[in-house]
């Protein structure tokens, strides 16, 4: 058990039956976040003639296959609608990324009346659930002649209360001198905002992105609301027709939720060092 031994953050020893308690935990909510996406995985490779309901289950399948995949394509027009999902998800992540930027630098630098006000304004509007507002949404695409376009299951997401509020926590936590220093030079509040203030918060822009395009490419009410062309689908309304058609092909539905989330796998690998950085940038109000 001697691998076993470390340290806290003070220094002191934790002993070996902490450790392995800690390690338990870990690996319980390890399988309980991770063991669903697996078994999806696995039976979305598993073929017709394989029992997907075996006891005890088998999560290895005993003759791989892709034919699932292509079923799907097949079936549905899976890439189509894919292709919908990020015209949105992208649009959605750039439009936060501006938005909260522009907004979370007005709220921790800019001095002007009710900017206190207007905090509290963004804090209130995290409070409101989606379904209490989504009729006054849906009847604001209609008057703008905006029902049944990608345009109008963007807007309403365009620019989040929370990425605002992540925004004005990583601006606030700058050094304050840097930008004093600038001015003093002439440097005027744009020249400010976008060499000084911007570079230094990447790792929360990062953050910014990974969230819109993670809430606009798993959004599923307000696109099953707002649309009415099979053209426009996004991917989960597209998969949901999917799962109602073929409820009892299991292997079918799967690899359809493989095809769903792979992307926002990839996104959030190639993102994960600027994701952590990030988390820690608005973490402590200076």
């Amino acid at each position: 058990m001697s691998f076993l031994k470390t340290t806290d953050a003070d220094g002191r020893r934790v002993p070996p039956w902490q450790l392995v308690l800690r390690y338990v935990l870990l690996l319980a909510v390890l399988a309980l976040t991770v063991g669903p996406f697996l078994w999806q995985l696995s039976t979305s490779l598993k073929g017709p003639n394989e029992d997907i309901f075996s006891s005890p289950p088998k999560f290895f399948p005993s003759d791989p296959t892709l034919d699932n995949y292509s079923r799907v394509a097949d079936t549905i027009p899976v890439w189509d609608y894919a292709l919908n999902s990020l015209k949105v998800a992208s649009a959605n992540v750039v439009t936060n990324c501006v938005g909260s930027a522009l907004a979370g630098y007005a709220l921790a630098r800019l001095r002007y009346r009710g900017r206190r006000a207007a905090t509290l304004a963004f804090i209130l509007a995290m409070l409101v659930p989606v379904e209490g507002i989504i009729i006054a949404q849906f009847t604001t695409m209609r008057d703008l002649g905006l029902n049944n376009t990608l345009l109008g299951v963007l807007l309403p997401g365009s620019v989040g209360a929370m990425n605002v509020l992540l925004m004005r926590n990583a601006f606030l936590n700058l050094p304050v001198e840097i930008e004093e220093a600038a001015f003093v030079d002439g440097a005027n509040v744009w020249q400010r905002f976008l060499r000084i203030a911007l570079p230094s918060v990447k790792g929360t822009l990062a953050v910014v992105a990974i969230f819109a395009f993670m809430g606009s490419w798993d959004d599923f009410l307000w696109p099953l609301i707002v649309l009415s062309d099979p053209d426009n689908f996004t991917l989960t309304i597209g998969l949901n027709y999917l799962h109602g058609t073929f409820a009892n092909d299991e292997r079918l539905v799967a690899a359809g939720t493989i095809i769903a989330v792979l992307p926002l796998i990839v996104l959030f690998a190639g993102l994960q060092r600027f994701f952590f950085r990030g988390v820690g940038e608005g973490a402590v109000k200076g």
